[in-house]
């Protein structure tokens, strides 16, 4: 009978939890979608005043809503990768609000699972996938996606991001929209990345959580080699928004690495024991000064 009053309260206990989550959810697109409305009343020519969050984990929902409301889009499809289970993200209003289509990765089979068992999953055209992305599989894998001619692209690996973006056949995907993760403590000045390493996992690499990705600027060279133009970073200065070359009008000002880049504020820095160590400036650079990193112009292998 106490084993029966157990499992009766479990389930119900998480009935309210699922239906607290949907109702703050749905809380949560009106609100978005009041916001998304408003922009069509704003004429600044600052994207960050457009900024807001909803599913993102900093303002890049509000950009990516004012993006798309000025750049010619041919297929209101997306696709991202890094997802975690997609809880928070950068696509996942664009989901909901905008009804796009999607296809996300991450390299968690839990994580999939998890995004697969939510309640608004089956009323929307997204697929996923769980797989560990290297080189050497990643534009297998956006073939399943069965997408070309893309809306959008989002690329966040914390690792490497560089080589994927220089993998990729752009021929195919050639994405309107490119949004692209930073390693803003790699500076401003120097275009670089991590060495590739098809095995890297950001937390296992360094302690520091610092030693990942790429500098803006080794991004944005390889972004422009591919026919896109860097308009923007958000406020939390960890994303790079471009546009395709053929789609820039005169609402958007094509910007050097230098004039985008934005600091991160946050404070993700771990001590060796894996805590939380909250550095910040240029003590978080201090952290990880002498580790390898590769010119994406040079082709040789440096110091931070």
């Amino acid at each position: 009978m106490i084993n029966k009053l157990r499992r009766g309260f479990k389930s119900l206990f998480s009935s309210l939890a699922h239906w607290a989550r949907d109702y703050h959810d749905e809380q949560l697109l009106a609100t978005g979608a009041l916001l998304s409305k408003q922009q069509y009343l704003m004429n600044s020519s600052n994207i960050h005043d457009y900024e807001f969050k909803i599913f993102s984990q900093f303002g890049d929902d509000g950009i990516i809503q004012y993006l798309i409301k000025h750049v010619e889009i041919e297929n209101e499809t997306f696709i991202e990768f890094g997802v975690e289970d997609y809880m928070e993200s950068n696509t996942r209003f664009l989901l909901l609000n905008n009804n796009w289509s999607g296809y996300v990765m991450d390299g968690s089979a839990n994580a999939m699972n998890r995004l697969g068992g939510q309640s608004w999953y089956w009323k929307h055209a997204l697929e996923k996938k769980a797989a560990f992305i290297d080189k050497n599989n990643i534009n297998e894998l956006l073939s399943y996606s069965g997408f070309s001619n893309l809306g959008l692209l989002h690329i966040d690996l914390d690792g490497n991001d560089y080589y994927i973006l220089e993998t990729i056949d752009f021929e195919r995907y050639n994405p309107s929209i490119l949004v692209l993760e930073y390693n803003a403590v790699f500076g401003k000045e120097r275009a670089i990345s991590v060495p590739y390493d098809p095995t890297f996992v950001r937390t296992k690499k360094h302690y520091s959580n610092l030693y990942f990705g790429a500098s803006l600027p080794a991004l944005t060279h390889e972004a422009e080699r591919k026919g896109y133009k860097l308009v923007a970073c958000n406020l939390a200065g960890n994303n790079a928004y471009f546009i395709r070359e053929d789609l820039m009008t005169d609402r958007f000002k094509a910007l050097t690495a230098k004039e985008a880049f934005v600091e991160s504020k946050f404070r993700e820095s771990r001590a060796e024991d894996h805590s939380l160590s909250l550095l910040s400036g240029e003590k978080r650079l201090e952290l990880i000064k002498g580790l390898e990193v590769f010119n994406v112009i040079s082709k040789q292998t440096e110091k931070l």
